[in-house]
């Protein structure tokens, strides 16, 4: 049961973790699970994102930090590279959790099974120490397998669902009074159009229409010019509107609207029964089409910016409690606009996440080692497949691994994803230093060793 937001605390203290429950908790890191039962979103980004089956790896060195040393299992969708894991443990020094392996096709195939029918999962599962279950989101499947195996969800299905939702999060600041970009609702592809156009006189030359529920670009589509956007109509897909009305929102660019600059800083939240806690301030890395690539922290300018922290901070409380009001639990973000216009800066809440984000893993394990330091985390795809002993072997031999009492700053491979061959085709590296520069400088260096791709990923 959720408290009222005004029993909630707001806690703000970037650079340090804030105080992890002990839970002994089942984590299902399934990402093909964020999209709620959205089968063709689930798709899109399984397309998008590739080795999307080993994403999962990462939260291998954090849920034991996460919900407390021990006691802990993580369910992954396919076996983990054992060299990594052995860095986390050996050189890093880690608590682990005790890992199970459970394909998509099976994770979606216990949503089909009765409380009568048998599944040796399910028996792991109900054997299991752990008392409470988890997941990215807490959909239907892992809220009817919590049932099943006699546990409890660390947050309600509804507040996990609300709390993902941009449309309501959006009319919340409204009702708040909070700083919004000019938008308009479309319940269907035939209220496109004329949102577009509402959207056009009010001063705007493009746009972008937001599912109410997405992820790392999916579910999002801009529209370059609103001088021309053809059969907008039939060019947005059935499945944008599966959550209900899209959002169809003024894009704010630089040489528009007296803007001279945009950012895209995010909090890092962590809620618990009375609490929401803001611990980390970072930067997102975002493409020309504003899927995240990455996340920096602290981000370069904010320094020198103590009014835009503080307002940062505030608006990033409270959506915190609105999204404490839902009745989610664990681990979110409040992704933000900030737009530099030549007579003010305006900040606006752009979404939140609830649940374990891009920028959570990362800030989790770089607050662990370096607190008051800086981080940044890129992903890299590798133009010759490697094994991960090579990739270790590699950064450990160019003096680039990051090695507990040998040496203040250095990058750690936080997870590796593999292609077809069964080798390292791509990879999430974190970048621990004292400045956000020296942290740029960390990555450089490594793509210099490692035979990467112009591109980072």
């Amino acid at each position: 049961m959720s408290l009222p937001s005004t029993t909630v605390r707001v806690i703000d203290a970037p650079g340090r973790l804030p105080g992890f429950p002990q839970r002994d908790t089942i984590f299902i890191a399934n990402l093909l699970a964020m999209f709620f039962g959205n089968e063709e979103e689930t798709r899109v980004l399984s397309e998008e994102v590739g080795e999307v089956d080993s994403y999962g790896g990462r939260l291998i060195p954090i849920i034991d930090l996460l919900f407390g040393e021990g006691g802990n299992l993580l369910v992954l969708e396919r076996v983990p590279d054992p060299d990594l894991c052995g860095y986390f443990g050996e050189v890093l020094g880690l608590s682990l959790p005790d890992l199970e392996i459970l394909p998509h096709r099976d994770y979606l195939e216990i949503n089909r099974l009765s409380g009568t029918v048998q599944h040796p999962f399910l028996d792991c599962l109900s054997s299991h120490g752990a008392k409470w279950i988890d997941g990215f989101v807490t959909d239907d499947t892992l809220a009817a397998l919590a049932k099943l195996v006699g546990k409890k969800t660390v947050s309600t299905g509804e507040g996990s669902r609300h709390g993902n939702n941009k449309r309501m999060l959006h009319e919340f600041l409204v009702s708040k009074g909070l700083p919004v970009v000019e938008a308009q609702l479309a319940a269907n592809p035939r209220e496109v159009r004329p949102a577009l156009e509402h959207l056009k006189k009010c001063g705007f030359s493009a746009a972008v229409i937001k599912s109410a529920i997405g992820a790392s670009g999916i579910g999002l589509a801009k529209v370059d010019s609103l001088d021309d956007y053809g059969d907008i109509e039939n060019e947005i897909p059935d499945h944008f509107f599966y959550e209900g009305a899209c959002i169809v929102q003024g894009w704010l660019q630089p040489g528009e609207q007296g803007v001279i600059r945009m950012r895209s800083p995010s909090i890092q939240l962590f809620l618990d029964d009375d609490s929401v806690t803001q611990y980390d301030l970072t930067e997102q890395i975002l493409s020309d089409a504003s899927v995240h690539e990455g996340n920096e922290s602290p981000p370069s300018y904010i320094g020198a910016e103590p009014e835009l922290k503080n307002e940062l901070l505030r608006q990033g409380g409270i959506a915190g409690k609105w999204l404490h009001s839902r009745g989610y639990r664990g681990t979110a973000s409040v992704d933000f606009l900030v737009a530099e216009r030549t007579d003010a800066t305006e900040v606006y809440v752009c979404e939140i996440n609830a649940r374990v984000t891009g920028a959570t893993y990362p800030s989790v394990l770089a607050r662990r080692f370096i607190p008051d330091g800086a981080w940044l985390m890129r992903n890299l795809r590798f133009t010759e497949p490697l094994t991960g002993r090579q990739l270790l072997d590699s950064l450990h031999g160019s003096g680039d691994l990051y090695i507990p009492g040998q040496s203040e700053i250095g990058i750690i491979p936080v997870n590796f994803n593999f292609g077809p061959d069964g080798l390292v085709n791509k990879g999430q590296f974190l970048c621990l230093a004292h400045t956000t520069s020296g942290s740029h400088k960390l990555l450089e260096i490594a793509e210099l060793d490692l035979p990467c791709e112009p591109d980072r990923d």
